[in-house]
């Protein structure tokens, strides 16, 4: 029985160039678009469309992708010297790699999210011998880390109390034993950023544990509708030493290194949401200027013309949000907020918005994965799975609605 190859339908053309502009970008940010954008086509888009489709598994790790975006200095860009870019903005940069990434896969973009954002930020707060150490594996992509605050009974709520995960103090350093979920890169990753309640205080402590270390297990990939190419798996920790210099931050106040980190990951979110919601609007455009319907063009029917004029306009208004919050952060605004938050919610939601709508345009085409006749294969399906989480992780929309809100009316009333 013969079968037809399958055939990946064509990128569209890209509306950003001629409809938004990075505008007000610093000097030393200039450059990160391009570069990223070379990147991104060079190292993952060859590789893009099988990272969305496959199923998780412990041999499914994007290595290809992972290394080579490193190669070509993607990783290096929230670092500063001498092992980074050293940039004046590299929250801001950061999050332009972001969005090109998302751009080609969401899913990837999530992986550098873990990679690069969150221990990033992470790894910030950890000793210079420390950084020396662990830092140079990160930004070649030798090596894989993951951050690690979610638990079964945890995610939202970060409180001593719901934290299970335990560090016990010793003469030397820590013990650690508990469970982490939804751990991103952890099936090969060599090192954790990881908060653990500290011993029986209601405090809490974050450290950088060796994922080669006695003790330490990971369980099976977890099978998830989407970002299949973001691999996530529980962690384990049994009777795991910490020595006491890997302590990121201060000993008993590890909740702020992981608000720092967490609204870091944040903005990329929102950032990473942008670049699904252009290309799924970018696809729609298309699909308007080319599909005809009784005798006329799709793109003549004032419905999609004013929908997608919205979305447009959401657009531009997302990008300038993530943007205003990293440079925020770059000038020393440690949480962004309350705009980080308006970022996150705003961007990711209008992912899923552009995205539904592009469905729609497209009918069963939009619908399909790969039609048995022809062989074509389409990439809608995919960029509909993967932008759901993007609403979900890295602090969900309806909590960082109370966070906005507390902003506008008041902790005293809010709560």
């Amino acid at each position: 029985m013969s079968t037809v190859p399958s055939v990946p339908v064509a990128s569209p053309p890209r509306t950003q160039d001629r409809m938004w502009h990075d505008m007000f970008l610093p000097a030393d940010v200039e450059h990160v678009r391009p570069m990223a954008r070379a990147a991104v086509a060079k190292h993952l888009a060859p590789h893009a469309r099988e990272i969305g489709q496959r199923e998780e598994s412990r041999d499914s790790f994007p290595w290809e992708a992972f290394k080579g975006l490193a190669s070509d200095g993607c990783y290096a860009v929230p670092f500063p010297a001498p092992h980074g870019a050293g940039l004046d903005h590299p929250m801001l940069a950061t999050c332009l790699v972001t969005e090109e990434i998302a751009y080609e896969s969401s899913s990837m973009a999530g992986v550098y999210d873990g990679q690069c954002i969150l221990n990033g930020k992470c790894l910030s707060f950890a000793q210079p011998h420390v950084q020396d150490k662990v830092l140079p594996a990160l930004i070649s992509g030798e090596s894989a880390f993951s951050f690690a605050t979610t638990e079964p009974d945890a995610s939202s709520d970060l409180s001593p109390t719901a934290l299970k995960t335990v560090a016990t103090r010793t003469d030397d350093g820590f013990i650690v034993n508990g469970r982490k979920r939804w751990i991103t890169n952890s099936i090969v990753a060599d090192w954790v950023c990881c908060l653990c309640r500290d011993g029986e205080e209601l405090a809490m402590t974050m450290l950088l544990i060796d994922m080669n270390a006695d003790g330490v297990t990971v369980g099976e990939p977890d099978l998830k509708m989407g970002h299949r190419g973001q691999i996530t798996a529980d962690i384990v920790f049994e009777d795991v030493f910490v020595p006491a210099d890997h302590v990121l931050g201060e000993a008993g106040r590890g909740l702020g290194v992981a608000l720092a980190t967490l609204a870091a990951g944040r903005v990329g979110i929102g950032a990473a949401g942008v670049g699904v919601a252009q290309v799924a609007l970018d696809f729609a455009v298309e699909r308007l200027r080319t599909r005809t319907l009784f005798g006329k063009k799709l793109g003549e029917m004032q419905h999609w013309q004013f929908r997608l004029a919205e979305h447009a306009t959401n657009l531009e208004a997302a990008r300038s949000m993530y943007q205003k919050a990293a440079v925020r952060m770059d000038q020393g605004d440690p949480s962004g907020e309350p705009v980080a938050s308006m970022a996150k919610a705003f961007g990711t939601k209008l992912a899923n918005d552009v995205a539904r709508d592009a469905i729609q345009v497209h009918g069963g085409y939009g619908f399909a994965r790969q039609i048995a006749a022809t062989g074509e294969t389409f990439r809608l399906e995919e960029i509909y799975r993967d932008a759901k989480i993007l609403e979900i992780f890295e602090g969900a929309n309806e909590v960082l609605q109370w966070v906005i809100a507390r902003h506008l009316i008041g902790r005293d009333v809010t709560g």
